[in-house]
């Protein structure tokens, strides 16, 4: 494996690209200016654990000749772990929240114009991952003193594909022909502004298209080709 990008890299980020390694693979390759984090042949892959937009310009200049795929964790069972203090010992506990896979459209807000991209793909693998927490006292107060000093990967749960257009329309729940952000919001059990997130991407690549309105709110249904 190169050094080039590994001097920063995090350790969930290095589990990850081992976990998703395959026989053949080269890591940290240049391409065209950029370091890229595992080449496949002609496929170009990046693993990112948080911050599309960091990745923005990125994507955006390699999509133009090469095949890129994107892969993103979402956290379905998290372990805390807290390291000691003052004297005290490790304390773990299992968080009682689970990511869902919708929360993707949190950080595609930053690239939605690359879901329809036939260059572009993206793959989910849904996780169970541990975090370490330490405390710093007075310097963390907005957290209560502490602070996460790292996330570590246990295991991957499941895996979930997006490569074609049918791919992200299956966020949709059945059988809405046209439909607001509300009615994305109560037909996925989800909050509003999760819903509004996952309009605009879908409508930014040209999946979905705007009709008109119902009252104050948008209304939309699935673009046609």
């Amino acid at each position: 494996m190169s050094g080039i990008g590994l001097l920063n890299e995090k350790p969930l980020h290095a589990s990850l690209k081992q976990w998703y390694a395959r026989p053949g693979d080269r890591f940290e390759v240049a391409v065209d200016g950029f370091v890229i984090d595992i080449v496949r042949d002609d496929l170009l892959i990046e693993i990112q654990t948080r911050n599309f937009f960091s990745l923005k310009s990125k994507l955006a200049n390699l999509v133009r000749s090469h095949r890129v795929r994107l892969i993103y964790p979402i956290v379905q069972e998290k372990w805390i772990i807290r390291l000691p203090t003052n004297g005290g010992g490790t304390v773990r506990r299992k968080s009682p929240r689970r990511g869902r896979l919708e929360e993707l459209f949190g950080e595609l807000v930053s690239i939605p114009h690359l879901l329809s991209n036939p260059n572009f793909s993206l793959e989910v693998l849904m996780t169970r991952e541990e975090e370490v927490r330490r405390y710093a006292g007075k310097r963390a107060w907005r957290t209560r003193g502490w602070v996460i000093e790292g996330r570590r990967l246990l295991d991957v749960v499941d895996q979930r594909f997006f490569g074609m257009p049918a791919d992200w329309l299956r966020f949709l729940p059945d059988g809405l022909g046209s439909f607001t952000t509300g009615d994305l919001a109560v037909g996925l059990d989800t909050d509003t502004e999760l819903a509004q997130k996952m309009a605009y991407c879908l409508r930014e690549g040209k999946l979905i298209e705007l009709i008109g309105r119902r009252g104050r709110a948008n209304l939309y249904r699935v673009a046609t080709v």
